[in-house]
């Protein structure tokens, strides 16, 4: 299997990094110093150094390969990276992972954090939908790889991407580029950056873009998930002193387009009555969906979509240069605001009016770091507090069709609209988030050659937590009531098997050490080889997403906090360079055990039977990477990256159970899933790409017209968390092309085609609510083109 997945890498004949890395622009005759002497310089280890010199597993994206790839946000980026993936079915229900860990696919829960970082300029996101913002101008993106603790601020177990954004400069300087495309696509961006006086220098960056829907709704009219988002950024720099430097940083973003729509994407029979599946219920209501071919791109949705997304935050970074080492503050303040609007019947059908949880979160962060270098011994020492409130206030509203869907049609009950139709759940979900560590990374050159690194992180976390459900409906009077398990009434008994009022209260706090320790030998000037070991934890959390319940409606706080995942991570690695450096190979293997994994579970001993969220036993996941780049001359560029990982529950014996197994009188209540894959990772995953170029006097200077291939393919994988017959997403490649003409005066003009064969694939596909076997989905991108217009002054 591991020669196998070689062979394949060899195949694809490249890497991606360093061509992207030189600057594509570069004059022509420039370029040939510029590919034996240029050294991509990163930041993953809180100071500058060479990628090559770094004993870690990094991959590097700059601004260049960012913009011609079309990589304008971080799910396209999953594209250029193989080890790292994005599901969203909207933006606070996202997740970020690498190498297949992180968060699991769908859980989306306040109380729990996520395992891969995002940095942007050094500040923290907590929240993957608050970081699901478009690129405004930047520099480089970093995606390390495996936990992160004992140098970042928050602490990470699967990895950290680290933006960095373009520094305002005290010489004049400028960008400006638009692109227009098919569905309706435009975007603008722009950028000015230059000098006040001396000592004080400021940036100002834009960035809009807009574009269709990809699904037309018949219902409305109406094309949805459409694109529709504002990205504002400004910097002020001031260097107070030679030996210190100020960064006042902002930035405003808003999305707020037509979204989010999962569709019909097929039916798979359970173990629920045939009269209470999709095909009997539909057919009992005379509906039937526009298409059951879900690349028709049809739906009929018919309550209101929105995914209002407003974030910005303002930072105060203070780099003091003592002489024998830096001193670096960072200070930062973010908000989030999310304002969303869902059809959660995922049907054409009355069923659920209303489904929504606006959520406000705010953040408060401040990171003290000191990095020396010396000799003999580097070092980075720090300090890292968090605070962050997130307060929710969700609601759900039956409608007319949901008493004869969601109830036994063999209840009288079932025909009678009135039952269900406008019961309401209003939750209001708050949560208290702080956090505080010491964290420190020494690295000792014990010869020219021979180096080890340990790290050593302390760490405290406290939340406190509150969820409170509140669920009023009609009685058999008419009159309208709390719904309460008390209540005998008829119409109420089936209300709350429906909607169940529930509150509670829970806290959780715990202290943590994590460590690693990694040696690093220098076989030669050009080949380095590295082991690393480490152990880290995931904090644990709180259930807010509600608890079970027992029979007389009281919530199990017994299983209303979640213990922290703990993790012990292996790998080893060989950087290397030749060709006068013109090629690079980089290989890592890695193996990444985690107990009490994050997770939704089921307790076949819970009176009233729901998942939550708790911890499976183990989990491990291990693999191989491979990143190659070659440039034999200033006229040809290519890449290729791959990854063979191989995730598996080692044991996980009260997992929900799939679908087919599900809804049954007789059905199990947890299914022991222990051996199976972990949803949302390919075993097999690749990106690839090549650029040629001719040079050209065109326009009276010197340039040079380009043709350049970008292509992604991953394997089959599971959408579902305990692997359905259904739900497995057959493996796709990707692959877009484009063509243009750039010269050294900063004019950059192409066409791109995007998922050129037009091929079909899904993103995520999703068990829907009740057992009734409909399957949703949310189908990719289509082809897409269009052409941009860059220019640099």
């Amino acid at each position: 299997m591991i020669a196998r997945f070689l062979l394949l890498a060899s195949v694809a004949s490249a890497s991606f990094i360093l061509p992207a890395a030189h600057a594509q622009d570069t004059a022509p005759q420039e370029a040939d110093a510029a590919i034996v002497g240029g050294a991509i310089v990163v930041t993953a280890r809180r100071r500058a150094e060479e990628l090559q010199d770094v004993p870690l597993s990094v991959s590097v994206l700059n601004a260049d390969a960012i913009e011609q790839t079309g990589s304008y946000n971080i799910q396209r980026l999953t594209q250029l990276q193989p080890t790292l993936q994005f599901y969203s079915t909207n933006p606070r229900n996202s997740s970020i992972n690498i190498r297949g860990i992180g968060a699991p696919l769908g859980l989306t829960n306040d109380g729990i954090e996520q395992g891969v970082g995002i940095y942007i300029d050094q500040v923290y996101y907590n929240r993957v939908a608050a970081a699901t913002l478009d690129f405004v101008d930047i520099e480089q993106v970093e995606v390390l790889r495996g936990p992160q603790g004992t140098l970042y601020g928050k602490n990470t177990t699967a990895g950290a991407i680290n933006i960095t954004t373009r520094a305002p400069s005290f010489s004049y300087e400028g960008k400006a580029e638009i692109s227009v495309g098919n569905l309706g696509f435009k975007q603008a961006k722009a950028t000015v950056s230059g000098p006040i006086t001396d000592r004080l220098a400021v940036r100002i960056g834009a960035s809009v873009t807009d574009r269709n829907g990809t699904i037309y709704n018949v219902a409305t009219d109406q094309r949805v998930n459409s694109q529709d988002f504002l990205g504002l950024k400004g910097s002020l720099l001031w260097k107070a002193a030679d030996t210190l430097s100020l960064t006042l940083s902002g930035d405003y973003n808003l999305q707020n387009p037509v979204c989010c729509a999962q569709i019909y994407a097929g039916y798979g029979p359970t173990q629920r009555a045939a009269n209470r599946q999709y095909p009997a219920l539909t057919a009992a209501l005379g509906y039937q969906v526009p298409s059951t071919n879900p690349y028709d791109r049809l739906t009929d949705l018919d309550a209101a979509l929105r995914a209002r997304n407003e974030m910005g935050g303002a930072s105060l970074r203070a780099e003091w240069d003592l002489g024998a080492g830096t001193l670096t503050s960072v200070s930062a303040y973010r908000y989030w605001d999310w304002q969303p609007s869902n059809d959660r019947d995922f049907t054409g059908l009355d069923i659920t009016a209303k489904s929504q949880n606006p959520t406000q979160q705010k953040q408060w962060t401040q990171e003290l770091r000191y990095a020396q270098e010396g000799q003999t011994i580097d070092f980075v020492v720090g300090a890292f507090a968090f605070h962050q409130t997130i307060h929710t206030t969700g609601s759900q509203v039956q409608g007319a069709d949901a008493s004869a869907w969601l109830l036994n049609p063999s209840s009288p009950l079932s025909q009678i609209p009135a039952v269900l139709e406008g019961l309401t759940a209003d939750n209001d979900i708050r949560l208290k988030n702080s956090s505080a560590a010491l964290f420190g990374q020494l690295t000792w050159h014990v010869t020219d050659r021979l180096s080890l690194q340990p790290g050593l992180r302390l760490n405290y976390d406290r939340k406190t937590g509150s969820y409170d459900s509140a669920v009023t409906g009609t009685a058999s009077d008419g009159t309208r009531q709390t719904v309460t398990f008390a209540s005998t009434d008829p119409w109420i008994v089936a209300q709350r098997g429906v909607l169940a009022p529930q509150s509670f209260d829970a806290r959780f706090s715990d202290w943590n050490l994590s460590w690693d320790l990694t040696a690093s030998y220098e076989v030669s000037d050009d080949v380095m080889a590295y082991a690393t070991w480490s152990r880290a934890f995931k904090s644990g959390g709180i259930n807010l997403n509600g608890v079970p319940l027992d029979a007389n409606g009281n919530p199990q706080l017994d299983v209303a906090t979640v213990k922290p995942e703990k993790v012990n991570h292996y790998e080893v690695g060989l950087k290397s360079q030749f060709w006068d450096k013109r090629a690079t190979l980089n290989l890592s293997g890695f193996w990444t055990e985690i107990r009490d994994y994050q997770a939704i579970v089921n307790n076949g001993q819970n009176s009233v039977l729901r998942g939550y969220l708790a911890n499976a036993d183990k989990v491990r996941v291990r693999g191989i990477e491979a990143d190659f780049s070659v440039r034999p001359s200033a006229r040809i560029s290519a890449y290729a990256s791959g990854a063979y990982t191989d995730p598996k529950y080692l044991r996980f014996t009260n997992a929900p159970c799939p679908p087919e197994l599900s809804g049954g009188s007789s059905s199990p209540a947890t299914c022991d899933i222990s051996g199976q894959l972990l949803p949302g990772i390919s075993k097999y995953s690749l990106s690839y790409g090549v650029e040629f170029n001719v040079p050209t006097a065109l326009l009276g200077g010197d340039g040079q017209f380009y043709i350049g291939w970008d292509g992604s393919y991953r394997s089959t994988f599971s959408s579902n968390a305990s692997r359905s017959i259904y739900m497995d997403i057959k493996g796709y490649s990707l692959n877009n092309l484009r063509l243009g003409f750039r010269n050294s005066d900063g004019i950059n003009v192409y066409g791109w085609v995007r998922n050129i064969f037009d091929r079909d694939y899904m993103e995520v596909l999703a068990t829907t609510p009740g057992n009734t076997g409909l399957i949703a989905g949310q189908p990719g991108d289509p082809r897409t083109y269009g052409l941009t217009i860059k220019a640099d002054f």
